[in-house]
């Protein structure tokens, strides 16, 4: 008999209890049992069973602290520095907990505390007994040291490509916070969809490729552009940085940063709003054909403007807009009905809630309602409907970078790769890590939460690059291997316990081939399977 693991699509690999046979001179194999719903540990005890590996042991071998995940995830992060930069201190090794902990674990730190009881975090760590008190503590602790901390994994990250950035990419998201006693909390643009909730803005500068090099939380209710001036600090005082290109989204980079910038010897690219490049328009400064080219450039005020149209963009809009106005139809033809119906019914609130609809879904320039009779009636401006769509897909960026340093294929691409960051905040905000919402009052404590957060999406990213090189990218790719797969495959391997000769010995177990492949991915070397006391 032996185990198999079963790789499926789109669920967690199935685990089955196998034997094999002869039937007409052909071995053969059945399914004896599923075993996909045991507990990882009694399913490795039962795999080294079958194995042989406890012959001559008195006893079955009892499960232990779960050793894989921790173990992996403390090499990668001993290998790009952050080990390294959090230092030695029991404050350093309860931080590194919680970076690892937010990945392999997430849940609130109270939470955390109860799976740690299950996994090797005194042999991997050092850590022996703590609450969530010393967690809180950690943040803290991780809030004043956070610009030491930043800078070491700055220098690591020159090690590694060799010179300082050429370009960084910046960008502010917002995270609704739970409670209304935060101290950076404050009323602000919700990027979250939650009315009511008091957030705070989270500031995230990468380098070209992507990579996190620091991040800043602002009070909930500070405007975008109001944060540059941070990053650009940063970049002179801690990081060193005496020339670079900062790139930020449309409204982030406004009059006062640009001369901020300017004043430092640093260069920018950003875009332009919709009302400003309409004002082009107006005065000539821009024409409408210029959109209908490949990517075109024109100098104004001694600034380059790069002029495109993203012929996606522009066909999902316009596909968006015929949809609101195919709804807004079968609405008016609904309410119609409904008053034809009913002799009493408000034939007026009927009007002043699709009112309300056309405004909300930003139909209002060129859509006007009116009531005729008891009849719902709706107008469509051509004229404004097409005045609306004509910059549909349209973007204008502004750079002061020289065509000399850039050309102009170059600025668009840099701009473009804003999306590397808008990829990070979706990690940290709504995939694996969850920094959202946050259950804090603290401010310090907010601040490590997020930096928390920053060094566990540097952990994630390296994880799953590796994976992706080794396994593939998509579902549709035989080979492909998600995060949350390779996790569940990894806690998998724990300690085994037994008794020997009257003494109670450990062991850890032997990897399966998935278990096997993935550190291979990872670029790590398992423990040698050793017996010795516990």
């Amino acid at each position: 008999m032996y185990i198999a693991t079963v790789p499926n699509r789109n669920s967690p690999p199935a685990i089955l209890l196998r034997e094999a046979y002869r039937e007409e001179g052909k071995v053969k194999n059945r399914t004896l049992a599923n075993l996909t719903h045991w507990k990882p540990e009694r399913i490795e005890a039962l795999r080294r069973a079958l194995k042989g590996e406890f012959d001559g042991l008195s006893g079955a071998p009892q499960s232990g602290e779960i050793f894989g995940v921790l173990f992996a995830l403390k090499q990668l992060a001993d290998d790009i520095g952050i080990t390294r930069a959090l230092g030695k201190s029991a404050e350093a090794r309860l931080s590194l907990f919680l970076v690892l902990a937010r990945i392999a674990h997430g849940g609130s730190r109270l939470s955390a505390v109860r799976w740690a009881k299950h996994h090797a975090v005194e042999a991997l760590l050092g850590l022996s007994a703590f609450d969530e008190d010393d967690l809180y503590a950690a943040l803290e602790w991780l809030a004043q040291e956070q610009r030491r901390i930043e800078s070491h994994l700055y220098e690591t990250y020159l090690k590694g490509c060799g010179q300082p950035p050429a370009l960084v990419l910046y960008d502010v998201t917002s995270s609704y916070l739970e409670g209304e006693h935060n101290e950076l909390a404050a009323y602000g643009y919700n990027r979250d969809g939650k009315r009511g909730k008091k957030q705070i803005v989270v500031g995230l500068l990468t380098a070209a490729d992507g990579e996190p090099l620091s991040c800043r939380v602002f009070e909930g209710n500070t405007a975008d552009p109001s944060t540059l001036a941070t990053q650009i600090t940063l970049l002179k005082e801690q990081f060193k940085v005496q020339e670079v290109v900062v790139v930020g989204d449309r409204g982030m980079v406004k009059a006062k940063g640009k001369a901020a910038l300017g004043e430092e010897g640093f260069k920018y690219i950003t875009a332009l709003t919709n009302a400003q490049v309409r004002t082009l328009l107006k005065e000539s400064v821009l024409q409408p054909e210029l959109f209908d080219t490949d990517i075109t450039e024109v100098e104004y005020e001694g600034k380059r403007l790069i002029v495109r149209r993203n012929e996606s963009v522009r066909t999902r809009e316009r596909h968006r807009r015929e949809d609101k106005l195919a709804r807004l139809r079968e609405k008016i033809h609904q309410r119609n009905a409904f008053v034809n119906e009913r002799p009493r019914a408000n034939a007026h609130a009927g009007l002043a809630q699709l009112q309300g609809w056309v405004t909300r879904h930003k139909l209002s320039p060129f859509v006007r309602l009116a009531l005729e009779a008891r009849t719902l009636t709706y107008h469509l401006d051509e004229a404004a409907l097409a005045q609306s769509a004509l910059l549909d897909g349209c973007y204008t960026l502004e750079t002061d970078v020289a065509v000399t340093q850039m050309d102009t294929q170059t600025v668009d691409a840099r701009y473009r790769d804003l999306q590397k960051v808008e990829r990070n905040f979706r990690t940290l905000k709504t995939g694996f890590l969850e920094v959202r919402p946050i259950f804090l009052r603290n401010g310090p404590r907010t601040q490590g939460h997020v930096l928390v957060a920053m060094l566990a999406l540097k952990l994630t990213r390296l994880f799953e690059e590796k994976l992706h090189r080794a396994f593939g990218t998509t579902a549709d790719d035989p080979k492909a291997l998600t995060f949350d797969d390779a996790l569940l495959a990894l806690s998998r391997i724990t300690y085994l316990y037994y008794e020997a000769n009257g003494q109670r010995l450990v062991r850890l177990p032997r990897l399966d081939q998935l278990q096997t492949s993935i550190f291979k991915a990872l670029g790590l070397t398992f423990p040698r399977s050793s017996a010795k006391a516990a």
